[in-house]
């Protein structure tokens, strides 16, 4: 069996910046079994598979070790290939997802996901977070992950937290955010129980930060900055209960995989 595949840094000015992502574009689904073992012998915090449908495509997103139910990145990422690769001819590209119905358009050089929001709600520090960083959050709030709050942007910079703690939590994950001077916010994302210690720049993560940080700061537009090694830029607005997510991709690799059975 031989596949197309595709490696794309999303949310990337150039090539070894952002996060990068697998993409496997398909005629129809493989098995389970199969996809997850591609996305574990890529070994990339996401590999993305799509297959077309009436209206658009069809979406699945795999970490090392399980299937997810919305990932940010390799949507864009997949957007990118769409859009330079396979002949689309439309300016908007409808995914279907087990999240939802996920659009990704373009405009001025940035591709621009229309993603659900998931405003997080307050909640008590778990003790695996206290016991994961070694500063004190000044505020913890959940959704699809935790959102730990941390009072200067040089706290989250240094933070080292204890995977072993963070992988002892309840949800996907954690993401570390505090105020900037440079930019409206930074952050860092946490998943250790799914194969990513560190993602480099995680945009699901942003449905949970844009509507708490326009909150925070009286702003529907913002601009962020995920400071992870490799870091990547977050073009951020709040549209009621939707969150409009723009960046850039670049492609890495062109390629096909080859299975023989």
């Amino acid at each position: 069996m031989r596949l197309p595949i595709y490696q794309v840094d999303a949310f990337a000015e150039k090539a070894f910046e952002g996060n990068p992502a697998a993409i496997c574009p398909l005629s129809e689904w493989l098995p389970g079994e199969v996809m997850q073992a591609i996305a574990e012998e890529n070994n990339l915090s996401e590999t993305a598979f799509f297959v077309p449908t009436e209206h658009g495509f069809r979406i699945r997103w795999f970490t090392p070790v399980a299937e997810v139910d919305l990932c940010g990145h390799a949507t864009l990422a997949s957007a990118h290939v769409i859009f330079n690769y396979l002949g689309f001819k439309e300016n908007i590209i409808n995914f279907q997802s087990k999240s939802g119905l996920l659009t990704v358009g373009q405009n001025e050089g940035l591709l621009v996901m229309d993603f659900p929001s998931q405003p997080p709600e307050a909640c008590c520090i778990p003790d695996e977070i206290r016991n994961a960083f070694q500063y004190s959050p000044i505020e913890c709030l959940k959704s699809e992950d935790y959102i730990v709050v941390f009072g200067s942007e040089d706290e989250v910079t240094s933070a080292q937290p204890n995977l072993v703690e963070l992988s002892k939590l309840d949800l996907r994950g954690v993401v570390i955010t505090a105020k900037s001077n440079k930019y409206d916010f930074v952050a860092r994302f946490f998943a250790p129980k799914y194969g990513v210690n560190e993602d480099p720049v995680t945009g699901s993560a942003y449905t949970q930060l844009i509507p708490y940080w326009s909150n925070t700061l009286g702003a529907t537009k913002l601009h962020a900055k995920q400071i992870s090694s490799r870091g990547g830029e977050v073009f951020c607005k709040l549209v009621g209960n939707r969150v409009s997510i723009a960046g850039k991709a670049r492609t890495y690799l062109v390629g096909a995989i080859e299975i023989q059975t």
